[in-house]
């Protein structure tokens, strides 16, 4: 009954996810219909006959809204508020500080004393009352100052001014500002003073200087901002979208018809407003429908592609997650994109979803899922066609480009292989879809550009991933096959001869990996670790046992058995204190399996002449291996052992050595987990036999020097 209940508890849990999945996808799809062609300017229309299918306006293009708005524009009349107590306070005050100085001014002009000796106050009076009737008369007319929001006032022939709430026509040329406006009232003032009361002109210049008339021009016409964009809304609402009317039944285009400039605009209009009449009504619900078909058909594909093809990701639920978490991520960018007019679906980096797949799964899956996931994010955009061409392509040059990622400027190196693939493609395309190189959209080249720098971003988001789900990357495990890693540190420092023995276990299992298509970089980082265990008690393995000290001389098989057993153990605690990864820790468990101590255990049978009673003392605990790699791992470890046993190094000595310790192997069923074949192990075996003999070859004697 337990069985039967995790069965289909592994079953029900990835659906649900699945479901989860598709339920994302689908809710933040756009609910609006499909125009069912595609179609491209220039070129010719391959479909059938095209008919009104209903009554449609012409929607007149951007660019001709464009210079319909500009021209409207051109006439619009900025609005500005006459304020007339600005105007009155700036008499009074020059009233006010006329008659306070005017006595100072008398001691340095002579004319003025002598008014005022004379007693002749009307002189003075009509001074006064000539600089307000000025005055009085730039208010009248306006004193203005154009702000920055609006163009030069020379550009208008007639402003707006609201005096008690009613807006009049103002001549721009009519109206002074600050330059104008003085100019204006000193000449007048300096005509005056000489042709009525008979002063010098020197005289009349020095005596206007000094009244400071400057300080009593402000403006009083006030820019309007708030009315004057009231108005330039107003305007701009009243633009006709339209340019024409189509009606139902019309012919439209002809099946093999160039699409010209004014056919694309009727294709455009019916496209929008077919999709727009489909979101709405009984067709909301059609769409839903179509919508849902679509995409519960892609997951239910991807489903049992993962549960036929790739058995090894569906058992492991976190890679399942890993999946639909990246789907959905993608999707969500795509809809969040589209979401902003200025920008392009084109900058998103969708290659990082085959690197990041393949990085940590494998490329075949990568592919699936990119392609997959591109049918999806086609929906958002408004030629699924040009999108599809150019995405598809982007995966496998992602997916070729970087099939292992080592080193940083790998990346560097897939960044500009895809921004060179996205701007062939899109080249070629356009030029057959335009046929005018001239009509190329050169902002899809920077749109190329962006879309590249931000593959850079795959090194963090391979850190996040592994954290997250628990996967291990080339880059980890190039990290952790440096042998400067703390713990490989100290390995060399307290077990020298393990180490060494290490660094030649890793040699040996690289290279037969290489060999049967595993990944050499997983099964040397576990081969630099495997051993790791030894650390504890150095002195019981003979690697690393100097000046004829043999600690094994004092203690029973039993327990030296148990005491070499124990690296075992000791050798996994030690990883996950430092945080090795599981598959590493994997490489510890399993490079012995199931097998004996067999000196200990062949020790004791000599000398007891019988099986022990508890043959689990000399029983490694296991498991045995399980992946090509752990098997390989086993192998080398054990050959590159006995090979140091050997007295004399022939090549019949070294292949007679690795076929006995392999097939015993073989024999004790320690491969019977792994997906290893006769045929990777007869490579594995010709692969050490070639490397063994490498190491162990013969040198010649240097002769000496005869005295």
């Amino acid at each position: 009954m337990k069985e039967i209940f995790k069965k289909y508890s592994k079953v029900g849990y990835r659906v649900i996810l699945f479901l989860l999945a598709a339920g994302t996808v689908l809710y933040v799809l756009p609910r609006q219909g499909k125009f069912r062609y595609e179609y491209s300017q220039g070129k010719l229309w391959r479909h059938e006959t095209l008919m009104a299918p209903f009554d449609f306006p012409v929607y007149k293009s951007q660019s001709e809204l464009k210079i319909e708005k500009d021209l409207i524009l051109q006439n619009l009349k900025p609005y500005f508020i006459d304020d007339e107590t600005i105007g009155q306070k700036a008499v009074e005050n020059f009233i006010t500080d006329f008659n306070l100085n005017i006595d100072k001014m008398s001691e340095q002009f002579p004319f003025i004393e002598n008014f005022i000796r004379s007693k002749n106050k009307m002189q003075i009076s009509i001074i006064e009352n000539k600089c307000v009737e000025l005055l009085q008369n730039i208010y009248q007319q306006g004193l203005i100052e154009i702000p920055d929001e609006i163009p030069d006032i020379n550009s208008f022939e007639v402003i707006m001014v609201v005096k008690n709430n009613f807006a009049m026509p103002y001549e721009a040329e009519n109206l002074f500002n600050y330059q104008t406006a003085y100019k204006s009232i000193t000449s007048a003032l300096i005509d005056y003073i000489t042709n009525i009361l008979k002063i010098k002109q020197d005289d009349a210049e020095g005596f206007i200087s000094q009244l400071h008339l400057n300080k009593y021009l402000k403006v009083n016409l006030l820019y309007n901002e708030e009315r004057t964009e009231s108005e330039k809304q107003n305007i701009l609402k009243n633009i006709s979208l339209t340019s024409g009317l189509i009606i139902a039944g019309q012919r439209i285009i002809d099946t093999g018809e160039i699409i010209n400039e004014d056919t694309g605009k009727i294709l455009d209009s019916l496209k929008m407003e077919y999709e727009s009449r489909l979101g709405k009504g009984r067709g909301a619900v059609y769409i839903l429908l179509g919508q849902t078909a679509l995409i519960v058909v892609l997951f239910v594909l991807t489903f049992f592609f993962i549960y036929v093809f790739r058995k090894k990701v569906y058992d492991s639920f976190a890679s399942v997650c890993f999946l639909m978490l990246v789907t959905v991520l993608m999707v969500i960018l795509a809809w969040f994109v589209q979401t902003f007019e200025k920008m392009s679906l084109y900058i998103i980096p969708f290659a990082i979803l085959p690197l990041i797949v393949r990085i940590f799964l494998d490329s075949r899956l990568a592919f699936f899922f990119h392609v997959v996931i591109m049918l999806m994010c086609a929906l958002f955009s408004s030629n699924s066609f040009e999108f599809i061409v150019l995405q598809i392509p982007i995966g496998i040059v992602a997916i070729v480009s970087l099939y292992r990622m080592v080193r940083r400027s790998q990346l560097l190196k897939s960044a500009f292989l895809i921004i060179l693939t996205y701007s062939l493609i899109y080249t070629g395309l356009a030029l057959w879809q335009e046929g005018d190189i001239t009509r190329i959209n050169l902002k899809m080249y920077g749109h190329f550009a962006i879309n590249g720098s931000f593959m850079l971003l795959v090194y963090p988001l391979i850190y996040i991933f592994e954290r997250t789900f628990g996967f291990l990357s080339d880059v980890t495990l190039v990290e952790l096959s440096d042998t400067n890693h703390p713990l490989l540190r100290k390995l060399a420092e307290n077990s020298p001869g393990t180490f060494q023995h290490s660094i030649q276990v890793a040699n040996l299992a690289q290279e037969a990996v290489y060999k049967i298509g595993a990944n050499p970089l997983l099964v040397r980082a576990g081969a630099m670790y495997h051993d790791i265990g030894k650390m504890d008690t150095p002195m019981f393995f003979t690697e690393n046992q100097a000046g004829g000290i043999n600690p094994h001389k004092e203690i029973s098989f039993e327990e030296s058995s148990k005491a070499i057993i124990y690296h075992v153990e000791s050798g996994a605690k030690m990883a996950n204190k430092s945080n090795i990864p599981t598959q590493i820790i994997d490489f510890i468990k399993t490079h012995h399996g199931t097998t004996k101590t067999k000196f200990f255990y062949n020790s004791y049978i000599n000398k007891f002449n019988c099986e022990p009673k508890d043959i689990s003392a000399f029983t490694y605990p296991g498991p045995s291996p399980f992946t090509k790699e752990t098997a390989v791992l086993m192998m080398a470890d054990s050959v590159e052992a006995a090979s140091r046993s050997i007295k004399v190094y022939t090549n019949e000595e070294i292949d007679n050595l690795v076929e006995r310790i392999i097939n015993d192997q073989i024999a004790d069923n320690q491969f019977i987990n792994s997906p290893i074949t006769f045929k990777d192990i007869a490579i594995i075996k010709d692969t050490f036999k070639s490397k063994l003999k490498n190491i162990y070859h013969t040198r010649i004697e240097y002769p000496t020097i005869k005295k």
